[in-house]
């Protein structure tokens, strides 16, 4: 039987995920912060919503993404014509075989770049709920099997209101993450001007991981510990959400699942194998606002779901440092802390 070697395990996917940091990067200018939540959601197994006004990057993060690893990758432009089996296939009856097959729809791919999702009409946007939640598309009775590893990278546009149709909560609560790129500095925009004034960088990015390496660092980050104080952290941080005044909808249990799982991932690309407060606390945003559904009167008085969120974490109260790492648990897959670590680690703030 083979021993699981955590530190080995860490140390390549902090290499592997700087050189796709570093490539992504290289189109997507001064916004480090961004890319990292886009990992962070790719090694959690989860599904990126981006979210911004038009022209600060939102396709050409995803694509470059999506180009920077050696995998199967398809775009969707959504449009109010798209068809639910343009997504996930159909069945087509064979004249020779007397038989129908089945023509695998764009779907099917390791990343699919869903491009301005809300243009869709709901029925189509509904044809994404099986796949992003199972990694299967049921057609005619018969169930198929997506590829491992499977993201999907979906942009939208809030302020274009005009033949859109809004998310459904649903579809909302399936995504792990929302992002917003926003403007750049003025100083990466003027790189900007000399980086893409020619041609785009993304004709000359090549690939600097596999789909294989993808893989196995998906299973190293379900390796990282969380200990049960940490769990009670996440749990107590959705919960608030569902008793918030401000709020008619809070985030759902899906949510403390993608929340956990995001913020493993957070500690494995700070080379961890454990989780702090600190991961689950600088991923809350990130992870939450989307879902949630502020009152009418919240609205009137222009609170945010980010506003409540950033709330909620200054409000619940956090583990302490002992309690938050665990104490070194045994075959718990990580390693023992020396005394009074995480006081002198960095990103251990609000411990």
């Amino acid at each position: 039987m083979t021993t699981f070697d955590a530190r080995a395990s860490l140390s390549d996917l902090t290499t592997t995920a700087d050189r796709i940091r570093r490539s992504v990067e290289n189109v997507i200018e001064g916004k480090p912060e961004v890319v990292r939540i886009a990992l962070t959601v790719l090694l959690a197994e989860g599904h990126l919503l981006i979210e911004d006004v038009p022209g600060v990057g939102k396709t050409m993060l995803s694509k470059a993404l999506a180009r920077s690893i050696d995998c199967s990758v398809r775009r969707i432009q959504f449009t109010p014509d798209l068809l639910p089996s343009d997504i996930t296939g159909v069945s087509v009856f064979d004249q020779q075989r007397r038989d129908f097959e089945f023509k695998p729809g764009a779907i099917f791919a390791q990343i699919v770049v869903g491009d301005e999702i809300n243009r869709a009409s709901p029925k189509t946007q509904s044809a994404l709920l099986e796949s992003m939640e199972e990694r299967q598309v049921t057609v005619d009775g018969t169930s198929y099997e997506l590829p491992s590893p499977f993201m999907v990278i979906a942009t939208q546009n809030p302020v274009e209101m005009e033949g859109t149709y809004p998310l459904p909560e649903a579809q909302r609560d399936r995504f792990t993450a929302r992002v917003s790129i926003g403007y750049p500095s003025p100083d990466a925009e003027l790189k900007m001007l000399d980086v893409h004034g020619g041609v785009s960088p993304l004709d000359d990015l090549q690939p600097v991981a596999h789909a294989h390496e993808i893989v196995k660092l998906v299973e190293a980050v379900r390796m990282v510990h969380v200990s049960d104080p940490v769990r009670r952290y996440a749990v107590s941080l959705v919960g608030a959400t569902r008793t918030h005044p401000d709020l008619r909808l809070g985030a759902s249990p899906r949510a403390t699942l993608h929340l956990v799982r995001a913020a493993r991932a957070s500690a494995a690309l700070d080379g961890r194998d454990y989780v702090l407060p600190d991961d689950v606390q600088s991923l809350a945003s990130a992870v939450l606002a989307h879902r949630l559904l502020p009152t009418a009167q919240a609205q009137l008085n222009r609170r945010t779901p980010e506003q409540v969120v950033a709330e909620i974490v200054a409000r619940v109260p956090v583990p302490s440092p002992s309690a938050a790492t665990g104490g070194g648990v045994p075959g718990s897959g990580r390693a023992q802390m020396p005394a009074g670590h995480p006081q002198g680690m960095p990103g251990a703030r609000g411990l």
